[in-house]
């Protein structure tokens, strides 16, 4: 692993680890502003209707997604989990378009475009392969390979059978010179 992802991967899981800590100590707050949220996507989503347990458990993918991310840990699946946590945390904590007063609206605005930012990192992060081939390249390239193969052996075996008959001819022609 490069120095680069050596440093930066802890960087960004520390701010997940800390915000899953905080939601799974105090869900207090959050709960009250993700009931809205709850309310509409737990039924269509087959999730409990109950938001505090939806907020510790969003606090508890946070952190064991953020460890592992930190620790380099099957780093493109926690970077993705992460990135799949931020979306309904902006949602239910910066409701920007929901705030009457200036002041307020433009700090949350703020904090939302922030976790934009953290979520191009995280999608960043959830495509590096380190500098290894991905599974769909690597796959690709197994299919090249044996179709590769598949097209040598064919050729090869057209060969053997054009082969195969001139022998054949040869051996006939030379039986009738030894018996003729």
């Amino acid at each position: 692993m490069s120095l680069v992802r050596r440093v930066a991967r802890p960087m960004l899981a520390a701010i997940f680890i800390a915000g899953g800590i905080e939601a799974l100590r105090r869900p207090g707050k959050r709960v009250e502003a993700a009931q809205p949220l709850v309310d509409k996507a737990a039924g269509p989503l087959g999730l409990p209707d109950d938001p505090e347990l939806l907020i510790r458990a969003n606090g508890a993918l946070m952190v064991g997604a953020g460890a592992m991310l930190a620790t380099g840990r099957l780093p493109r699946v926690s970077a993705a989990a992460l990135a799949a946590t931020l979306v309904p945390s902006t949602v239910v904590e910066y409701p920007f378009w929901a705030a009457a007063d200036p002041e307020e609206r433009r700090s949350q605005l703020i904090s939302t475009v922030k976790n934009v930012g953290l979520l191009g990192g995280l999608l960043l992060a959830a495509v590096d392969t380190d500098g290894r081939p991905g599974l769909a390249y690597r796959a690709k390239m197994a299919g090249d390979s044996i179709a590769r193969s598949a097209r040598t052996t064919r050729r090869e075996a057209r060969m053997a059978a054009k082969l195969a008959g001139k022998e054949a001819r040869l051996k006939g022609h030379q039986a009738t010179h030894v018996l003729g």
